[in-house]
């Protein structure tokens, strides 16, 4: 089966008036997405073979063999893209019927840039120990599971608890595909001007899915410091008010023991990552350090502006297509969803996300310049390079089943 745009079928609304032209709602008309067969039913002896009594075989086969369903089904090639429509793009907790125009979307993504058949599903419920369970019981049609534009901090429990209790892939990409592109961008980057991570302090506007997931990703990845800061300033070990979550982050950020202000942090540092919707002054910026990164990801209004930007960073990046490097989890999610399928890989590591961040980069090579240190979404080279890391590093870590 696969997921495929379908044509606008009308500009004509329910009750048969005319609806102003917006080329948007011309294309959502209908839905996104359509199943498609990938076996033909032409006959009857394609249906008895389709379905009954010709399936029955099958279906005792795998109930002798479970493992026989990954190479009968197309379960080996799907996965669930889950929402309870609380944190969709910049709108906010807007529901589950008013995010499915979204998880279609990422559907289609999965599909056009990974070769993955997604389907979306969007839960009628905000209650962490119920989505998990909901999850749990859909999982057995599914090859992995993608979490998708659920808030902060129940996400970081429900892709913990999903992980530790299934036997597939469970990846929340607004925490690990933002931070896998970033890693990549950071690296090249840094190459750019002959520096490595470890020479770099970062600092990060926002605290929520993006910011704890890009701390974490970039420590691991063997940066020299980075720090966080939420709408109350550093996040640092002398405050009080911190939640478990930023509990946590206060212990394994900021070797400096920076603390007070985002601005008063960027003193100096090396690298701004903002996913956070806030804005940055100015002055703030000019107090970076000589040859500074600024990946400015917040839509559609980038915490700093490029043209301010570019006044004392050396590489801008953003969230937007209309301007260089852009920042995009499409970069990252088909190809990782593709190396771990592949390989029936029993969870993404983070090992494998390294391997996707690094293959991502490699990806530029010889063409890197500071208006080019992360590649286009549409550059063909780009799942692919990201699903053969992958799988290779599944394999490496022990994740990988075939």
């Amino acid at each position: 089966m696969a997921a495929e745009i379908v044509n606008p079928r009308s500009d004509a609304g329910t009750d048969g008036a005319e609806e102003p032209f917006d080329p948007a709602f011309a294309l959502h008309r209908g839905g996104k997405m359509a199943v498609q067969a990938t076996v033909p039913v032409r006959d009857k002896d394609d249906l008895s073979l389709a379905y009954t009594p010709g399936v029955a075989k099958v279906c005792s086969a795998i109930a002798e063999q479970p493992e026989l369903v990954h190479d009968y089904t197309w379960t080996s090639n799907v996965v669930a893209v889950v929402t309870d429509g609380t944190a969709v793009l910049g709108l906010g907790d807007i529901g589950p019927s008013a995010s499915l125009p979204v998880m279609e979307g990422k559907a289609i993504l999965f599909k056009q840039f990974g070769g993955v058949d997604a389907v979306p599903l969007a839960l009628a419920t905000t209650s962490v120990d119920e989505i998990v369970e909901t999850v749990k019981r859909l999982a057995p049609s599914f090859g992995g599971v993608n979490l998708e534009d659920i808030s902060a901090p129940r996400c970081f429990e429900i892709e913990r608890r999903l992980q530790d209790e299934l036997d597939i892939p469970v990846f929340h990409d607004d925490q690990h595909g933002t931070a896998v592109v970033t890693l990549a961008a950071l690296r090249n980057a840094a190459k750019l001007t002959n520096r490595t991570l470890g020479d770099l302090r970062a600092v990060i506007s926002g605290a929520g899915a993006a910011g704890v997931a890009i701390a974490k990703f970039l420590l691991a990845a063997g940066i020299g410091d980075v720090s966080v800061a939420d709408r109350k300033g550093i996040v640092s070990r002398d405050r009080e008010d911190l939640t478990p979550v930023k509990r946590e982050l206060a212990e394994l950020t900021n070797k400096a023991n920076i603390s007070g202000s985002l601005e008063s942090a960027l003193a100096g540092a090396d690298v701004f990552i903002g996913v956070s919707g806030g804005t940055v002054p100015e002055p703030a910026v000019a107090s970076m350090a000589p040859d500074s990164f600024v990946f400015a990801m917040a839509n559609p209004n980038p915490e700093v502006h490029p043209d301010v930007a570019h006044k004392y960073a050396a590489v801008v990046a953003t969230g937007r297509s209309d301007f260089p490097n852009q920042i995009n989890n499409v970069l990252a999610f088909p190809g990782i969803f593709a190396g771990a399928l592949q390989v029936r890989a029993s969870r993404i590591t983070e090992g494998m996300k390294i391997a996707a961040a690094d293959a991502l980069a490699a990806v530029v090579g010889d063409e890197l310049s500071a208006e080019y240190v992360i590649p286009s979404p549409f550059d063909e080279r780009v799942a692919p390079a990201v699903t053969a890391a992958v799988a290779a590093a599944a394999r490496a870590e022990g994740v990988a089943r075939r």
